[in-house]
């Protein structure tokens, strides 16, 4: 790493962790590519064909290789079996054995850190450190096999000196119980916007519900305008729209013996099949909203989405899509308090500079005002945020991202004014942090990346990627940076 004399190396160095791995369910002939349909009929008649003998020593070679690595496998074993015997016939028994065997057929390990750990956000937890310190919670992008990204997290604590450390991960990580969610009609509103959907049809359904409304709600009003299919035109198409939006909305939930640095938020929504990228976290201080919330980038192998995360105590998350001309696109991040009755966020919806966007819930983000173009040599190919604004006495401080030749990123930091957070009053004119020598390698060479960092009194705690490969933390002054800015009124 290059930094600018303000920044300070923290001796934290956090790699993936090829050992942490989760249980997904697999379908033998999906993992393949090109033609032919799921090979999951004839694994299911082979297992069914074994003999007791076979599959009692079958099951227990996998205990015994595969227990101290995973709680409750046998419970894996048969939800995952549970999947794959709608294939068979009712009237067919299977006894126990030959089911759990099924299961674990159609069981795989996953390494969520198999490629890569990166694109840290922090934020600080309600209870101290023994030593009177501020405990915080890092999230991390985990990626693994096919470029699929999740959410992981790991613990830590900033001493009353400002020494950082970071507890070891997790010795079983967890994906968590996935379950229908709560919708918001405002957000399926404008997502059938972007589908040229939002007409006669959708208000039939959406009129007759409240602002929130669960999947049995939405499904009684999508079976009224089917029945009502031979007055209107394209009501298939409009059901059909509904109910994926409606596969946006989940919430995870993990058992209360499950530590928080096992954690795991695995893609469930259509949106997300190829990954979870990128969570900015931050804490609503106002009480306003959730107490904690994040926002993502949700791709599914084509398209991207932004989501929002909500929790309160890290086991519980609710999970949905956001809506609206300034959350397209990636890298939102919101303000931790309202500002003007409003909420605030950092919006980079035309994919190259810095922009200030407003809603009133948190989901719902239609317009967005400039607040910084390229200008300098290291950013003259797209500017961006590096999380949510951190308050100070004098003025929001923004930490941004800058790439510029040889796609190299560097992280930079404007400030905003404290009540008109459209008006830029400071910039770094140099770089805090650039990748420099060993820092400049990596699974995407030339990056230095960070979705947040955290105020311990004066001084800031900036965990960051190195090369999109593993995590780094560095630390400043806050007074040191604001200090350091020139002053300036952006947008030119």
């Amino acid at each position: 790493m290059s930094a600018s004399p303000l920044m300070t190396d923290a001796d934290v160095d956090l790699r993936p962790d090829l050992r942490r791995v989760i249980l997904r369910f697999f379908v033998p002939g999906r993992e393949d590519v090109g033609p032919g349909d799921s090979r999951a009929g004839n694994v299911i008649d082979r297992v069914l064909a074994l003999s007791a003998e076979d599959v009692d020593a079958e099951l227990d070679s996998l205990r015994a290789r595969f227990g101290d690595r995973h709680d409750h496998l046998d419970d894996s074993f048969a939800r995952h079996a549970d999947l794959a015997t709608m294939r068979v016939d009712p009237t067919v028994e299977i006894s126990r054995q030959h089911h759990l065997l099924l299961g674990a057929a159609f069981t795989h390990e996953y390494a969520t850190e198999g490629a890569a750990l990166c694109n840290p956000s922090i934020v600080a937890l309600p209870d101290r450190s023994p030593d009177g310190g501020t405990r915080f919670v890092l999230s991390t992008r985990g990626i693994g096999e096919g470029h699929r990204s999740s959410i992981g997290f790991r613990l830590g604590s900033i001493s009353p000196s400002g020494v950082v450390t970071v507890e070891p991960p997790g010795a079983r990580p967890c994906a968590g119980i996935a379950a229908p969610g709560i919708h918001h009609r405002s957000v399926v509103h404008r997502r059938l916007q972007e589908a040229d959907d939002d007409h006669d049809n959708a208000a039939y359904v959406l009129d007759a519900l409240p602002e929130r409304f669960d999947d049995r709600q939405l499904a009684h009003g999508i079976e009224m305008l089917e029945d009502d299919a031979a007055t209107r035109r394209r009501a298939s198409m409009t059901a059909a729209h509904l109910r994926r939006i409606a596969l946006g909305s989940y919430r995870v939930d993990f058992p209360d013996d499950v530590a928080l640095a096992d954690r795991v938020l695995w893609p469930h929504a259509p949106d997300e099949r190829y990954g979870m990228e990128d969570a900015r976290f931050v804490e609503i201080t106002d009480g306003s909203g959730p107490r904690y919330c994040a926002t993502y980038t949700a791709f599914n192998g084509a398209d991207i989405h932004q989501y929002l995360l909500t929790t309160e105590d890290f086991r519980s998350f609710a999970v949905g899509p956001m809506a609206g001309s300034a959350a397209r696109g990636k890298g939102l991040a919101l303000f931790p308090r309202r500002v003007g009755g409003r909420y605030l966020a950092l919006s980079r919806a035309d994919r190259e500079t810095n922009a200030l966007a407003v809603s009133d819930d948190l989901r719902c983000w239609d317009d967005a005002t400039p607040l910084q173009l390229p200008s300098r040599p290291w950013e003259v190919l797209q500017l961006g945020n590096c999380g949510s604004p951190i308050e100070t006495e004098r003025g929001w401080l923004v930490l941004t991202h800058g790439v510029g030749a040889m796609r190299t990123y560097s992280i930079g930091a404007i400030l905003l004014d404290l009540d008109e957070p459209h008006r830029v009053i400071g910039a770094t004119a140099q770089p805090l942090l650039t990748p420099h020598g060993d820092r400049q390698d990596g699974y995407v060479p030339n990056v230095v990346y960070t979705c947040g960092a955290l105020a311990h009194g004066d001084l800031l705690v900036v965990p960051y990627a190195v090369g999109d490969q593993r995590i780094a933390l560095a630390s400043a002054s806050i007074a040191g940076i604001l200090d350091s800015m020139e002053s300036r009124m952006e947008p030119r």
